[in-house]
């Protein structure tokens, strides 16, 4: 039996190459990384941008809310993970974390960690209450 969707809403917009999206789980939000190197904020109920951040020069791979610290946690080609208040569009950290590109982040639900993967063909386990 095939799946059928019936589609509530849509968001539409032009914007340059999208890497990746994620949901904000509270608030009407969408997160999307862009080629460009930047991160959008977006509302869905009102469908209007309403955050833009400015990562890199060099392509955003991935980006995820972390909601318990609201933050926004960036993987880029320059192989830097940068992590942002996603309320002020402060900077709160940017590290080395890979030899190449990233390509993927995936954010416990309930623990302090997160796994990032990348093009040099490993996975790292980050816990940012350890540093």
């Amino acid at each position: 039996m095939p799946l059928r969707l019936d589609i509530k809403k849509k968001l539409s917009a032009r914007s340059e190459r999208v890497k990746s999206v994620d949901f904000h789980p509270n608030e009407p939000w969408v997160l999307a990384a862009l080629y460009s190197g930047n991160a959008l904020l977006w509302d869905y109920n009102t469908q209007s941008m309403i955050k833009s951040i400015e990562v890199s020069s060099l392509p955003l791979r991935c980006a995820k809310f972390i909601v318990r610290k609201q933050w926004i946690i960036a993987g880029c080609d320059d192989m830097q993970i940068r992590v942002y208040n996603y309320n002020t569009l402060e900077k709160v950290k940017a590290f080395d974390a890979h030899s190449y590109n990233i390509r993927h982040i995936a954010v416990h639900p309930n623990l302090p960690l997160f796994l990032t993967a990348s093009d040099d063909m490993t996975e790292k386990l980050w816990d940012w209450e350890k540093g």
